[in-house]
């Protein structure tokens, strides 16, 4: 494995990366450290995590933070109702021995895993690909949970015990840095951030994931949406973005972008009241200087 063989096999796979990220991606799996990856949403962050789990041909695992995730939803929960129905048939048959009932009903048989406890199992001999993803919208509280596991690949349960991997997983954690991630977590990690595509990168990115679009109307769009990045809006529009609204103007049989005809579609690009009302605005001006360059 190479930084090359890494950039090709993205590539076989569907996504374009350059260097840097190829780097990153290839040193995370090197070294055994978790992949930090920060930047604006619909940049592809989530998609590269899909992409490597295909790759390493193993299961993905992904954990969607929250405001108010807790341990019950990430890591683990007991089966409360199958624990009191067990207690109840033990009682029935006579069972006394207070802490015989208590190693019956807190084994293993009656935990219920969540994503970072399924993380350290293996699977047909292979560890899985996990993904955390927006550690930003979750509480500092979860932040601080997190360093025992990724600092060791171990979960320590108080009925149980520490439950340890043999294999630590791959792991990817996303940001969209609506706020600052602790340094503690971030040390554990290596680090890059994935920046809206040049020119030619998003050109590529378009014609690839949509093969039969007109090769002047891909180069229209993409000029387009890079020009509306330029405008003071609430919130750009992401790679993401751009495909959705390619897709949308072929559904359209827009083959030619002109100011009049394409408004209407903004809704799969820009997702705020207030910056569709500007890019209406503004759209002619726009599409003059994407059609200049």
């Amino acid at each position: 494995m190479s930084i090359e063989s890494t950039l090709a096999a993205l590539e076989a796979h569907g996504y374009i990366a350059e260097r840097p990220l190829g780097t990153a991606v290839f040193l995370a799996q090197q070294l055994g450290r978790p992949l930090f990856l920060e930047g604006e949403p619909g940049v592809g962050k989530t998609e590269i995590v899909k992409v490597l789990a295909q790759i390493l041909q193993t299961r993905l695992i992904r954990l969607q933070c929250f405001e108010g995730l807790d341990v019950s939803s990430a890591v683990y929960e007991w089966d409360y109702a199958r624990q009191m129905l067990e207690i109840r048939l033990l009682e029935a048959t006579g069972q006394r021995d207070t802490t015989r009932v208590r190693r019956e009903v807190f084994s293993s048989e009656f935990l219920v895993k969540r994503p970072l406890l399924q993380a350290l199992e293996l699977e047909h001999d292979q560890a899985p690909v996990l993904l955390i993803d927006e550690l930003d919208r979750a509480d500092e509280e979860f932040e601080a949970y997190l360093l025992e596991f990724l600092a060791e690949w171990q979960i320590t349960i108080p009925e149980i015990g520490t439950l340890k991997a043999s294999k630590p997983p791959v792991v990817v954690i996303t940001s969209n840095r609506t706020r600052e991630i602790h340094d503690a977590l971030k040390r554990r990690c290596l680090y890059h951030w994935i920046d809206y595509p040049d020119f030619s990168k998003e050109l590529r990115i378009v014609q690839q994931k949509i093969p039969h679009i007109p090769e002047l109307l891909s180069k229209q769009i993409v000029a387009f949406v890079q020009g509306l990045r330029g405008l003071d809006l609430y919130k750009a529009p992401g790679v993401a973005e751009t495909l959705d609204w390619a897709a949308s103007l072929m559904a359209l049989n827009i083959t030619n972008l002109e100011a009049g005809k394409i408004e209407d579609s903004f809704g799969a690009l820009l997702k705020y009241q207030d910056d569709l009302l500007k890019a209406r605005a503004q759209a002619q001006d726009v599409l003059a200087k994407a059609q200049m360059s």
